[in-house]
């Protein structure tokens, strides 16, 4: 069918994460659980992390930012897939469609770079910590959490207008639960050769530097670790490294198998899947990861619980 005489589609129609309906309500609770935990847990990292003295440090000025971006990409997904198991017919306005891309994408874009940025945090403070507070001064901090949601409030502009000015003639129905890139390139009657080019570059610029940076630091930190002559400070430095790590690779992991692969190979099915898992359990997970191993994010809760608890 010739591009010029497609029919403009208004809305686009998700098939979502199942088309069953014995277990929709069932999906709905569990995603509601998720969900809610996400909010709260993240929100509850925000608040500890403003509240307490000792936890003013660039290490958690960055983590209180990464609680941030899993809060708003989150929530740029959760919200409409819980509405959607609920419903008959799971719609979205064509422009809200290219509203969820561009602040999903903007904040993944963020959340991927500011992982980064904590790895070169951890960096400086193992490998230069006399060098520490003028690296890491309030200023430089400010410089790149500020340049990490330039970078992805930018990228997502171009990912969002490149795939918004393809096509869609044959079918609105879009074989996934959110308005995501993969998903509605494989539904264009386009030739989408060239947002293929697009997305493997900007993503790949954007991902690429934030694995190369958390590569480079963590063998420069490990390099240390090992030279240290103390074994608690050994220990100390892989149990602050450690948490960080496993973020990740979780988070890279995903974004590496989502879309650094060509369309002929993509499984929609998979992919739900996969989506799910960094839209849904990641943002959930980052906050538990961090607190359970991080001796003093426990300390100011314990220390919150028992003042709260006291007062009341």
């Amino acid at each position: 069918m010739a591009v010029e005489n497609c029919t403009a589609f208004a809305e686009f129609v998700f098939l979502g994460l199942s088309d069953r309906k014995d277990i929709q309500e069932g999906l709905f609770l569990f995603f509601l659980l998720v969900y809610g935990i996400t909010v709260i847990a993240n929100l509850g990292m925000i608040v500890l992390i403003k509240i307490d003295p000792r936890l003013h440090t660039p290490m958690y000025y960055f983590l209180g930012n990464l609680s941030f971006c899993d809060v708003c990409y989150s929530s740029t997904v959760s919200p409409k897939m819980l509405a959607d198991f609920l419903s008959e017919q799971k719609r979205i306005p064509y422009n809200l469609c290219a509203i969820q891309m561009y602040f999903f994408g903007a904040f993944a874009d963020v959340e991927c770079l500011m992982l980064a940025v904590m790895a070169y945090d951890r960096y400086v403070a193992i490998c230069n910590p006399l060098f520490y507070t003028i690296a890491m001064s309030r200023r430089a901090c400010t410089q790149l959490v500020a340049g990490a949601y330039v970078i992805g409030l930018v990228d997502s502009v171009i990912h969002t207008s490149c795939t918004f000015q393809l096509s869609f003639c044959t079918s609105n129905i879009i074989n996934h639960f959110f308005c995501d890139i993969p998903p509605l390139l494989a539904l264009s009657c386009s030739d989408t050769s060239i947002n293929e080019i697009v997305m493997f570059t900007f993503i790949g610029c954007v991902v690429g530097c934030s694995i190369v940076t958390v590569l480079l630091s963590y063998g420069c930190i490990i390099t240390t670790i090992f030279r240290m002559n103390s074994a608690a400070g050994r220990r100390k430095a892989f149990s602050t490294c450690a948490s960080h790590l496993t973020a990740v690779a979780v988070f890279h992991g995903t974004l590496l198998f989502m879309y650094f692969r060509p369309s002929s190979s993509y499984s929609m099915d998979t992919d739900k899947m996969a989506s799910v898992f960094y839209t849904v359990v990641i943002p959930m997970l980052n906050p538990l990861i961090y607190s359970l191993r991080n001796k003093d994010v426990k300390g100011a809760l314990t220390k919150a619980i028992i003042t709260t608890w006291r007062s009341g």
